[in-house]
C-alpha cells in the first residue's frame, strides 16, 4: 500500500496548563500544599504573601508620604532586570526536558536513618573475632531479610564467602559465628524460622522458672500443636494443668516473632496529620470550616505591575529591553494562574465536602458508624457537578476534624448491601457487628464463618459465608481456630 500525504480537520480536546495546575493542586494535602506555595514563592519574584485590599490602602498611604515614595522610587532604580538573565542566550537553547508537563513528579524520599543490620555490625566491634570471624559475621548480618530472619542456608554462605571474598570456611565456622550473630540485641535475630527465633528469646530470660521451662519444651516438641491451637493434645503429652498451659502461652506470645522489625519500627518517623476541614456541631446543626493554610493569602507583586507598565510605556528598541518585558509580563501571567488555582482548589475542597457533610449528616451528628450512609465516588460527583476523578483527587489523602475525631475522607466512602426488606445499608455498617460479634464470643469457643453468617442473616442481613471471610479479612481478624484461647 502505498504512503499518502492529505489535509484532515479534526476536534481535539486537550487541558490547558492551568487545568493541570489545577489538578495537580487538588490532590495534595494541606502539608505538601504549604511547601509547594513557598517554593512557588522561591520561583516566581511576582508572587508574595499578603491580601491585596491591605496592599491598595498601603499603596494609597504612600502616594500622601513624600518620603515613602522617594523611598520606594530608589527601590525600583535599584532593581535590576538583568540580575535574572545569565547572558544573551534564551533558555529554550540551554535546556533539556524530556519530561513532559503532565507528568506528575514523584520523590522518594531518602531515609537518614540507620538500618538494623548497620546496628548489629556496629556490635560486631565489641566481639572478639578475628578478620575471618568478623567477615563471616558481616556476610550473615548482610543476608538477614527485614524481620531478622537468615532465609539462606549455610552451604550458600560459604560459597558466596569463597566466590565474593576469596574466603575459604567450613559449615562448622559458619555455624558457630552464626550463633555468635544469634547473641546480639535484639534476642531472636539470625533465627532461620519462628520455632528458632521464639527459642532464643526464651533463652535469654531467667532460668529456673517453671513456666519458662514448659514455654520452652513446647516450642521444642510440640510447636505444631502450638501453632494449631492443639492445647487439649499438649496437655495431655505434658501432663500439665490448664493454668500452667495458659501461663507457659501467655509467655510464649509476648515474645517478638519480628525482631528485625521492631528496630525498623524505632526509627521509624510519624506522620503527623494536619486536618483540611472542621465540622462543628451546634444546636443540632453541622458548620464546615476550610484549614486557613488551604487558603492563603497570595497577591501579585505591585513592583512588578509597574515595571511592566514602564517597560510597555518606553520604546522597546533593544534586545534586553524585549527579553525583559517578556519576563516580566510571564511572571506576572504565572502569579495570576496560580493564584486563581488555590482560590478555585479552596472553592471545589469547600463544594465536595459539604456534599459529603450533607450526605453523611446521620453520622456527624451522632457519631455512630451504623449510620454511614453506602456512598461512592459517584453519588458525591453527581450532587456537585464535577467528575468522578476530580472527586477522587479531592478525597485523596485529606482528613477532616469531627467532634468523634480525625478521619480521612475514604473513611466515608463505603459499598451498599440490601437487607431482607429492601434497604440499603452500608458495608461499614455489616462489619462493625461483625466485629462487635467476634469481641464478644466465648474465646474458648469462637465463632466459625457459617455460625457469622447465620447470625447476620437472622440480623436480616443477606450476606454468604464467603462475603464474612472476606470482611474479616479485611478487618485483619484471624479465623475461628487461630483466635481460640484458653
Amino acid at each position: 500500500m502505498a504512503l499518502k500525504q492529505y489535509l484532515a480537520q479534526k476536534l481535539e480536546q486537550r487541558l490547558s496548563p492551568q487545568q493541570i495546575q489545577l489538578m495537580k493542586l487538588l490532590q495534595v494535602p494541606t502539608m505538601e500544599l504549604d511547601q509547594r506555595i513557598k517554593q512557588e514563592i522561591e520561583e516566581n519574584p511576582a508572587l508574595e504573601e499578603g491580601d491585596e485590599s491591605s496592599d491598595e490602602e498601603d499603596f494609597g498611604d504612600n502616594e500622601n508620604d513624600e518620603f515613602q515614595e522617594d523611598n520606594n522610587d530608589d527601590s525600583n532604580d535599584d532593581f535590576d532586570i538583568s540580575d535574572y538573565f545569565d547572558d544573551d542566550t534564551p533558555d529554550y537553547k540551554t535546556q533539556n526536558n524530556n519530561i513532559s508537563k503532565d507528568d506528575e513528579e514523584r520523590v522518594i524520599p531518602l531515609s537518614g536513618e540507620q538500618s538494623f543490620q548497620e546496628k548489629l555490625t556496629e556490635q560486631l566491634h565489641l566481639l572478639d573475632l578475628d578478620d575471618n570471624q568478623f567477615l563471616i559475621a558481616d556476610t550473615i548480618i548482610g543476608n538477614l531479610d527485614e524481620s531478622g530472619y537468615l532465609n539462606r542456608e549455610v552451604e550458600s554462605i560459604v560459597d558466596d564467602l569463597a566466590f565474593s571474598a576469596n574466603v575459604i570456611v567450613t559449615e562448622k565456622q559458619v555455624e558457630e559465628v552464626l550463633s555468635l550473630v544469634q547473641e546480639l540485641d535484639p534476642a531472636g535475630i539470625g533465627a532461620r524460622d519462628l520455632r528458632e527465633c521464639l527459642l532464643l528469646q526464651i533463652q535469654r530470660k531467667q532460668e529456673g522458672n517453671i513456666t519458662l521451662f514448659t514455654a520452652k519444651k513446647i516450642l521444642q516438641d510440640h510447636f505444631e500443636e502450638f501453632t494449631k491451637k492443639h492445647y487439649d493434645k499438649i496437655q495431655k503429652k505434658l501432663e500439665i494443668g490448664d493454668q500452667d498451659l495458659k501461663q507457659a502461652i501467655d509467655e510464649i506470645i509476648r515474645l517478638n516473632p519480628k525482631p528485625g522489625g521492631s528496630m525498623k519500627e524505632a526509627t521509624k518517623s510519624v506522620q503527623q496529620v494536619i486536618p483540611d476541614f472542621q465540622i462543628i456541631e451546634f444546636e443540632n446543626q453541622l458548620e464546615l470550616t476550610i484549614n486557613g493554610r488551604n487558603a492563603p493569602e497570595l497577591k501579585v507583586s505591585r513592583d512588578y505591575e509597574n515595571m511592566l507598565r514602564s517597560y510597555s510605556e518606553g520604546a522597546k528598541t533593544s534586545k534586553s529591553d524585549k527579553e525583559a518585558v517578556t519576563f516580566v509580563r510571564q511572571k506576572l501571567e504565572n502569579a495570576k494562574w496560580f493564584i486563581d488555582a488555590i482560590k478555585q482548589r479552596q472553592n471545589t475542597l469547600l463544594f465536595t465536602m459539604d456534599a459529603i457533610m450533607n450526605y453523611q449528616k446521620e453520622y456527624f451528628l451522632t457519631g455512630d458508624e451504623t449510620n454511614l450512609r453506602p456512598m461512592i465516588l459517584k453519588d458525591i460527583a453527581d450532587m456537585v457537578g464535577l467528575d468522578i476523578s476530580t472527586v477522587s483527587r479531592v478525597a485523596n489523602s485529606k482528613y477532616v476534624q469531627t467532634s468523634y475525631g480525625v478521619f480521612s475522607l475514604k473513611y466515608f466512602f463505603s459499598e451498599s448491601l440490601s437487607t431482607d426488606s429492601g434497604e440499603e445499608v452500608s458495608t461499614r455498617e455489616v462489619k462493625k457487628i461483625l466485629s462487635e460479634a467476634i469481641e464478644g464470643e466465648l474465646k474458648d469457643r469462637p465463632l466459625t464463618d457459617d455460625r457469622l453468617a447465620v447470625l447476620l442473616n437472622d440480623k436480616g442481613y443477606n450476606i454468604a459465608r464467603r462475603t464474612v471471610a472476606k470482611y474479616r479479612e479485611q478487618l485483619n481478624i484471624p479465623v475461628a481456630r487461630l483466635r481460640k484461647e484458653l
